[in-house]
């Protein structure tokens, strides 16, 4: 009896995942602690990233909010971090909470219009390089002016509706693109089981081109990524300004890494290169005539609904109107209440995507605490800041960079800006000199972190997402895919920054 109690606790211990899995979270909870008595807080603070970069890592195996909470909570236990501490840094990162949990919610009930009309754009733009440079284009544009996450967010609602359309043909269910799957091929039919591979690697690819679309236009202007406000408010810089200083930088990085797109789709290397299935092209051809055919006065009117609603939307997030959250609910409020969307089960729905990733993300700021608290970054910074000044804006683009492959870009940021801040407040260094190290911090932050997924929000969030299961897009899968962008955007970065900076 005892023995069976025991094995029932240990099944339930992360439910499915592997035993090995189970054993390796466990050994992290008891190493832990004997490694702080042993070799101190600095060592152990950077064991812990490691660990919680496993759980990412093998976000396909296990969410990471299981696992990675569970060393959260054991670092604060054991002092490595205050609970006071992981609040300050989810109230620092309030406005990226409100946006999680509501522009998602408010993207979910724009669904219709988007696969509406980017069905339209894939049928039509029979070219798979021309689409991947389109995907990429428009989500650098979107994010210069709106959200990189509120891009991705797009993104993701649009894969999994072309997903859900071909799966359910290829599976025998005919029961339209709302039913969820989970990527099980058990039903699909043995002769859809190649063109279904082929489908996730299409929309694999075209994900990660519009990822990458979404650092590149991030990076450019003070609204783009968090930290870029954060950066201008602490240098003082306009919407112009910040433009203007970044764009020998930001400009040749644009133009490379749409290059590095065209070229990559060309050449099909690193995952790349996969054409639309002519089956599949057939599949969704059908779907858009059936549901063209199925058109009447009422699902016109929640499309006409949709766009108008769409409209408000990019003017709100393009001038500021409200917090990027607040225009979100705004966004659900009009949805729901204009096309009769009015019963709490209906509108719950919505949430189940983007709540799971919002606790992640405040688990996530419980290790960025015991970075903090520890001063895992300190010698980093130190050494940074003592070097010749002739190649210190160049060191601080690469120190950002790899710091925040590991970390969070924003607490990256946070921390050099305020450090560089202090150095000119104490007349170490001069105006100009803040200035051109504004500039490397900012583009640093910005352009190496696509290596992995713990240096963008965006790419974090579709490795959590529903649609990184469905199309095979794994935490490995996506180091890999992103090492050519990696490359181009690190080099040409760094030869901006010490070029012109």
């Amino acid at each position: 009896m005892e023995e069976s109690a025991r094995q029932a606790f240990w099944h339930n211990f992360l439910g499915s995942s592997p035993i090995w899995y189970k054993q390796a979270i466990i050994g992290f909870l008891v190493l832990n602690p004997i490694l702080l008595a042993v070799a101190g807080p600095f060592v152990t603070g950077w064991v812990l990233i490691g660990e919680f970069i496993f759980t990412l890592a093998l976000a396909l195996r296990c969410y990471p909010l299981q696992p990675g909470g569970l060393l959260a909570i054991e670092a604060i236990v054991i002092g490595l971090a205050d609970p006071q501490t992981v609040y300050h840094e989810a109230e620092a990162n309030f406005e990226v909470i409100l946006l999680l949990m509501f522009m998602v919610a408010g993207i979910y009930f724009m669904k219709d219009l988007l696969l509406y009309v980017f069905t339209k754009i894939l049928l039509n733009v029979k070219s798979k390089k021309i689409l991947a440079l389109l995907f990429s284009l428009v989500a650098a544009v979107l994010s210069a002016f709106l959200d990189a996450l509120t891009v991705t967010a797009v993104l993701i609602s649009i894969s999994v509706g072309f997903y859900s359309v071909y799966h359910k043909v290829a599976s025998g269910k005919h029961h339209g693109a709302d039913d969820h799957d989970h990527g099980d091929d058990g039903g699909v039919h043995d002769h859809h089981h190649e063109d279904l591979e082929n489908f996730r690697a299409f929309l694999r690819s075209l994900m990660m081109h519009g990822a990458v679309g979404t650092a590149l236009g991030g990076v450019c202007t003070l609204v783009g990524e968090p930290q870029n406000l954060l950066i201008a408010t602490v240098a003082g810089w306009n919407f112009i300004e910040f433009f203007m200083l970044m764009a020998p930088v930001t400009m040749p990085v644009l133009a490379m890494g749409l290059l590095t797109c065209l070229l990559l789709e060309m050449s099909g290397a690193f995952g790349y290169g996969a054409e639309l299935p002519d089956r599949v092209r057939t599949v969704l051809e059908d779907f858009h005539a059936g549901e063209t055919a199925k058109a009447n006065p009422r699902s016109n009117a929640k499309l006409m609904i949709q766009a108008a609603v769409a409209v408000i939307l990019v003017i709100g997030l393009a001038l500021h109107l409200a917090a990027v959250g607040l225009i979100g609910l705004l966004v659900i409020v009009l949805l729901t209440a204009f096309n009769g969307i009015t019963e709490e089960h209906q509108i719950g729905h919505a949430f189940e995507e983007a709540l799971p990733f919002t606790a992640l993300l405040v688990v996530f700021f419980a290790i960025v605490a015991v970075i903090h608290e520890q001063h895992l970054f300190t010698p980093v910074i130190d050494w940074v800041l003592g070097l010749d000044a002739a190649i210190r804006p160049a060191m601080f683009f690469l120190a950002n960079g790899v710091l925040s492959m590991i970390s969070d870009n924003v607490f990256v940021a946070t921390v050099y800006i305020n450090e560089v801040k202090a150095a000119l407040d104490a007349g170490e260094i001069t105006r100009a000199e803040f200035d051109s190290l504004a500039v490397a911090i900012n583009t640093g932050t910005n352009l190496p972190s696509v290596a992995t997924p713990n240096g963008q929000a965006a790419f974090l969030f579709l490795l959590t997402s529903a649609i990184a299961p469905l199309i095979r897009l794994s935490y490995g899968r996506m180091v890999i895919m992103a090492v050519p962008y990696t490359l181009v955007l690190g080099s040409v970065g760094l030869a901006g920054v010490y070029l012109f900076i």
